[in-house]
């Protein structure tokens, strides 16, 4: 049963920022005490998070397709052992629910003239936007220390999309996260 929660998990990761509405919400930090200059190589952390029911799912082949290329085209050799660097990726799903008020606009009455305006007492109108907030860890970490030296993190909307849409999105969110990797090989 527990082996099939966790299907029902990483399929949900489908989603997972692959189809966010909006652009997620991209932050990055890092181990400031790490040499990057020393990194050479990566490879990817087994299992990986995206990996819990025992196969590589879907989403991981994109991740991996789309990390490869971003390290890569920083300089980095991928690496099946002995890696410098350890990529790994972990997904998240969660129902969210946003509340807002506004001021009720005020009420007009058209039969009065002259000194009667509107009247905003009529309290405030409620706003409750229910979604699913999809986030994406990827985190690079030391092989030889074990030690997390890079993470970046994706936090979007999660909407409904094609598989085309979905792989597109997970590129452009990978990209994204990416974009905040200040390092490159060996420099």
């Amino acid at each position: 049963m527990k082996s099939l929660s966790r299907i029902f998990l990483f399929a949900g990761m489908v989603f997972l920022l692959a189809a966010c509405a909006t652009g997620p919400t991209i932050t990055a930090d890092y181990d400031r005490s790490a040499n990057f200059a020393a990194y050479r190589s990566f490879g990817f952390y087994e299992p990986l998070g995206t990996d819990q029911a025992g196969y590589e799912s879907l989403i991981t082949q994109t991740l991996k397709a789309s990390v490869r290329q971003e390290m890569e085209s920083r300089g980095y050799t991928y690496a099946e052992t002995g890696a410098d660097l350890l990529v790994n990726f972990n997904g998240r799903l969660a129902q969210r629910t946003d509340v807002s008020q506004t001021p009720a606009p005020p009420m007009y009455y058209g039969y009065r003239r002259g000194f009667y305006g509107g009247w905003g007492g009529y309290g405030y109108e409620t706003r409750v936007d229910q979604y699913v907030e999809g986030t994406l860890n990827i985190d690079i970490v030391d092989a030889q220390r074990k030690q997390l030296v890079w993470e970046g993190v994706a936090v979007g909307r999660v909407g409904k999309k094609t598989q085309e849409e979905r792989q597109a999105a997970l590129r452009s969110a990978v990209a994204e996260i990416f974009a905040k990797y200040p390092f490159r090989a060996g420099g």
